[in-house]
């Protein structure tokens, strides 16, 4: 008699040989933020093996708005190890490996190598970003990239295509026109053709950072989470 597990509903859906491949597979994640934390969490719960998952950032009080992994009692703390922990207790037998690290040089994307089967970039960063995309395809390895999910509130707006086929969203354009002086092509991006909202004042903040909200980058890490799946499964 079968023996239900976590992955049962999963296994109806995808089969046995799914779970296996997934069981399997290898994914490198790097950012484990508004997006990149609900890679990680969709990942995990569809049976994905093996993670190195990438994030030199510790959870701030203005991350609990769409940060999976942030709430009052996390600020301060590590969010790859947080992440780490949370897959854990979804599936005990994956095998985690937290860098806590930013990517600032190539040396920091070493542990990249051939026997990865798929490159999730969900970080800010640009020059890390290009460096990431690089390197994913000098090894032929398959890759995603998120472009900005701030400033937007329709989700429903994402879209997955080639990076020359973008349009409106300004790091996107950013993106083409350094990747062309690499010769770089065919990348595949998660984009949104919302045109971004305006940013709002507040009395007394003084910061970097940009407008973002609970319900969007969310919508984005599991659209990236689904695309990878059926990838590795074709």
């Amino acid at each position: 008699m079968y023996e239900c597990n976590q992955f049962t509903r999963t296994e109806l859906a995808l089969g046995k040989d799914g779970i296996e491949k997934l069981k399997n597979s290898k994914i490198v994640l790097f950012g484990l933020g508004g997006v990149g934390s609900y890679i990680a969490e969709a990942l995990a719960r569809v049976g994905v093996g093996n993670l190195i998952i990438v994030d030199g950032d510790t959870v701030d009080i203005t991350n609990i708005n769409r940060q999976l992994i942030a709430n009052i009692n996390t600020i301060g703390k590590n969010k790859a190890e947080l992440v780490k922990e949370r897959i854990s207790l979804i599936n005990p037998l994956a095998n985690v490996v937290a860098i806590s690290k930013f990517v600032k040089s190539e040396d920091d994307i070493d542990f990249i190598d051939g026997t990865v089967d798929y490159v999730i970039d969900a970080i800010d960063y640009f020059d890390a970003k290009i460096m990431i995309i690089k390197k994913a395809k000098e090894l032929g390895l398959n890759l995603i990239s998120s472009m900005g999910t701030a400033k937007r509130l329709h989700g429903d707006m994402f879209k997955i295509a080639d990076i020359s086929k973008t349009k409106v969203c300004p790091l996107a354009k950013k993106m083409r026109r350094e990747l062309k002086k690499l010769r770089i092509n065919k990348v595949k991006v998660l984009y949104s053709d919302e045109v971004p909202t305006e940013m709002h004042e507040i009395d007394g903040y003084v910061g970097k950072s940009l407008g973002s909200v609970s319900f969007v980058p969310p919508v984005a890490g599991m659209l990236i989470a689904g695309e990878v799946v059926r990838d590795l499964l074709k």
